[in-house]
């Protein structure tokens, strides 16, 4: 069996979150986060084993500038384009994480130690677009332990079978509906059918499928207190949950299945569901419960750092709370349909939402480096 390096403090409840088969990724990077060793204290006292990156944290931390003066003016005096600054700014902290993850890569032979990095968001709509951008950042990146992000929308879904099929690892982004998921996993199998058509190692293939949960709650709860009613009140903060859950009984039957059957004996690796999006959005709420109430082996938590510290310091984790929960959770979502609140037309909102998100993040990244580039006395264009 192989193990993950023994995290060198006492980290309880992740360390149960841990043993039960729930690999705790960050959701966030930046290069002062890489260069105080505040990374490498996370993997080993908080049992961190992977990052996660999307355009929101990359504005925040280069937007700052805290970090990337000297790469700033290195690249203002190559006088090279905003995007090719961005890119290159990004992929060196995603680069430098990878490294200090290695290990974990090593250990778990590939499973986690894994570092994400998303393609432009201003893509999410081009099929093409996204396989080349995917193609280019594994190149630029050039470590075997990253992943690339893409986003589960219609034009993302063929774009996840060809860079599979390619052999690059592929973090899925963006899923809020069951539907949606099934379709992800679909592309995932279609990539590893045409890897191994093509005679590649399908065990050095992994996936995640990134599965969002507190946006969930965030509109249907938004929804439920216009209604008003004590039926709609009571519901509030179960839909999330209990959409995960149903994600999670999809994955054990796709997984189960005879297509993947057929490839398990080429060493192929199931695409673990990773719950994103995991920091609790409503106060009312504690700050623990997307990570409490989705515990399930062979899944991902990807962690704001608030939430992991908090898990850490009053986290309660007592086993399995997902497998059982599958009657429970179809009563809620059907439920909350009852009351005349769209499953699918909330799924799909929040999709667009989530890819508009990612596009004004990253035009926000791109305008803040062209004030740093052009401050520096070269035309950022």
């Amino acid at each position: 069996m192989i193990t993950v390096p023994e995290a060198s403090a006492t980290a309880g409840a992740l360390k149960r979150l841990s043993d039960e088969g729930v690999s705790i990724w960050l959701d966030d990077l930046s290069r002062k986060r890489i260069t105080s060793g505040n990374l490498a204290e996370l993997i080993d006292t908080k049992h961190v084993v992977g990052v996660t990156t999307n355009p929101s944290i990359f504005q925040a931390a280069i937007g700052s500038g805290e970090g990337y003066e000297e790469q700033l003016t290195d690249l203002a005096v190559r006088g090279v384009t905003v995007d090719e600054a961005v890119r290159m700014m990004t992929t060196a902290d995603v680069r430098a994480a990878a490294d200090i993850l290695r290990p974990v890569y090593d250990a778990t032979g590939g499973r986690d130690g894994r570092v994400s990095i998303e393609v432009d968001p201003r893509l999410a709509h081009n099929t093409a677009a996204t396989i080349a951008e995917a193609r280019q950042l594994a190149w630029l990146v050039d470590r075997p332990n990253v992943m690339i992000k893409i986003p589960a929308t219609k034009a993302g879904l063929p774009a996840i079978t060809e860079v599979i099929g390619a052999g690059i690892s592929v973090n899925v982004t963006l899923i809020f509906s069951l539907e949606r998921y099934r379709e992800v996993m679909d592309a995932y199998l279609a990539g590893l059918e045409k890897a191994q058509a093509a005679g590649l190692d399908l065990s050095a293939i992994h996936s995640v499928a990134s599965f969002f949960v507190s946006r969930v709650d965030s509109e249907i709860d938004k929804r439920l207190t216009l209604l008003g009613t004590d039926e709609a009140l009571a519901l509030k903060g179960r839909a999330a949950l209990a959409n995960a859950r149903l994600a999670y009984e999809a994955y054990e039957e796709v997984f189960a299945g005879e297509r993947w059957l057929a490839l398990t004996g080429s060493r192929a690796n199931k695409q673990r569901p990773l719950w994103a999006s995991t920091g609790v959005k409503d106060p009312a709420y504690k700050d623990t419960l997307y990570v409490e109430d989705l515990v399930a082996p062979g899944t991902v938590n990807t962690m704001p750092e608030a939430t992991l510290n908090a898990t850490a310091d009053h986290g309660n984790i007592n086993g399995d709370t997902v497998t059982g929960g599958y009657a429970q959770a179809r009563a809620d979502l059907a439920a909350v349909e009852r009351l005349g609140i769209s499953y699918d037309e909330v799924v799909q909102q929040l999709e667009d939402e989530g890819v508009a998100k990612f596009e004004v993040a990253w035009q926000d990244l791109l305008d803040a480096v062209t004030k740093s580039l052009t401050g520096k006395g070269v035309d950022g264009e």
